[in-house]
């Protein structure tokens, strides 16, 4: 990087604490790099307590944009000028640009998860999802997937903390977008067996089948899926999770969150940049391949 630094060379930042665990800086900069751009982009460890003033940095010292990260996708976006009708949707910014000054919230999960989609040729719009989870990313795909036409959302989730946001994001969705979403308790194994078995497409958006919860599965058993169903497991380490073994038993195609991963990373490459980011040479570094 240190070749490639100028008096002109824009600045992006991450900000997010923990940081030091952060695969993005090598991902952006790799893309960066391949294309020739003028770009470096750098991990600032902010909290909480400091997100307002990294906020004001970003107008102070002129820098193109930042990625947000926990704990401050929540926070940030009280104090930028705009947000992205997903990020008004969501409560939750991943991504600012810095246009002059003028700072603009975007989430860009859920972008990320439907181009993933896309690139495994899995068309989805106007069909039926069932999805598990009503944390941050889970609430980005939900509101995404209907920003983009898919028919019809159910969501499954456990009577806890995210619950009341799981209520709120039904309503979002019913109301301000062609979707039609309910949602369910994720105790009624019934009612999941019943929803997935009409679904073009399944996906657990929880942290179950990663670590600590490695080996687990918010499907209790290979019944609940049929070969005609899509599975995705936005969990992708490990890469094979015990409910990705068990769809793929069936003759189910599944997909992991690698491709999320990177088509968020693009996304937000793309609003700084205005050019897409260089996937095909991004899937070879990152090693990404889909399952047949």
């Amino acid at each position: 990087m240190s070749e490639r630094i100028t008096g002109h060379t824009e600045l992006i930042g991450l900000m997010a604490y923990p940081i030091r665990h952060s695969s993005s800086p090598a991902m952006q900069n790799e893309a960066f790099a391949k294309l020739g751009y003028d770009y470096a982009y750098l991990a600032f460890e902010v909290g909480a307590d400091e997100i307002e003033d990294a906020v004001n940095a970003i107008r102070t010292l002129k820098m193109r944009g930042s990625n947000v990260s926990m704990p401050n996708k929540t926070l940030v976006g009280q104090y930028l000028d705009e947000l992205s009708p997903a990020a008004e949707m969501c409560g939750a910014v991943n991504t600012i640009v810095n246009d002059h000054g003028h700072l603009t919230g975007h989430i860009t999960d859920g972008i990320g998860f439907m181009a993933a989609l896309k690139d495994n040729n899995i068309n989805a719009i106007g069909k039926k999802m069932t999805i598990v989870g009503a944390g941050g990313a889970a609430t980005a795909i939900e509101i995404q997937a209907a920003l983009d036409g898919v028919g019809e959302i159910v969501i499954f989730n456990r009577k806890d903390e995210f619950w009341d946001r799981a209520v709120s994001t039904v309503e979002k969705i019913n109301t301000r977008t062609s979707s039609h979403a309910v949602l369910y308790d994720l105790a009624d194994l019934d009612q999941l067996k019943t929803e997935m078995a009409d679904s073009y497409i399944f996906v657990n958006a929880t942290g179950v089948g990663m670590k600590p919860l490695e080996g687990q599965s918010v499907v209790p058993d290979k019944s609940y899926f049929r070969p005609e169903l899509i599975v995705v497991d936005v969990p992708y380490s490990p890469l094979e999770t015990a409910m990705r073994s068990m769809a793929k038993e069936v003759g189910c195609k599944t997909m992991n969150g690698l491709g999320m991963m990177l088509f968020q990373g693009s996304a937000a490459f793309e609003l700084w940049t205005g050019e897409p980011m260089p996937i095909e040479h991004m899937k070879e570094i990152l090693n990404i391949r889909y399952d047949d």
